[in-house]
């Protein structure tokens, strides 16, 4: 599904997640060059390349960018993204979603901004979008992000193999064993519950 959601800034505490623009390409330049031992796996231009990257995310097909600000000073510090929205074959509405495209500054990880992120997404899918389920997956060697997720409370399903495109250093064109992770909409109650424990806040979800 090529469409890209009307979904309005998500206000927390720690972070506001606003619909990615051009204007966030010198924080987010900034930000990229912190330390960068955790993108191994993960899509991060250098600060070079960030106005390209921006650019490509904003025409990528079925994806909904955001940057993540930190709410304490207003820098972008990093992205994330509802990624893939699958309709209903026969009805309107969305019955699945997934949340990809996600990097931080090193600055912001550890900070709860992650688990904040994690839980305006689901929430405006779960109860803004009405969705049945909210995908997220990763590269499966990505033990620190798989560790990351299980600490959030998400299920792990397993991994499907040659699943999706690399972004590892010298693998580009080649496909990526993928680790997924998903919410239903009967788990989420208790998803919540534990995202709001490692550090997310319930607040308010739309500014």
């Amino acid at each position: 599904m090529s469409m890209r959601l009307d979904v309005p800034v998500l206000t927390g505490h720690l972070v506001r997640l606003e619909p990615l623009t051009p204007g966030h390409v010198a924080d987010l330049a900034e930000a990229a060059e912190e330390e960068r031992s955790s993108y191994g796996f993960t899509l991060v231009p250098r600060a070079q390349g960030m106005k390209n990257y921006v650019e490509t995310q904003l025409e990528r097909g079925g994806l909904t960018p955001f940057g993540q600000v930190r709410v304490a000073d207003g820098r972008a510090v990093g992205c994330t993204a509802l990624w893939d929205p699958r309709p209903w074959p026969d009805r309107p509405g969305l019955r699945a979603i997934e949340i990809g495209f996600t990097w931080l500054a090193a600055s912001a990880q550890g900070t709860g901004i992650n688990a904040e992120a994690k839980l305006l997404l689901m929430s405006y899918a779960f109860e803004k979008l009405g969705v049945a389920r909210v995908d997220l997956k990763t590269d499966a060697r990505n033990l620190r992000c798989r560790r990351a997720l299980e600490r959030l409370g998400i299920p792990f399903e397993g991994v499907l193999r040659s699943w999706s495109m690399s972004w590892a250093p010298g693998e580009e064109g080649t496909l990526r064993d993928s680790a997924m992770f998903a919410v239903t909409a009967a788990e989420w109650p208790t998803v919540r519950a534990a995202l709001t424990a490692a550090g997310g806040q319930p607040g308010p979800a739309e500014g």
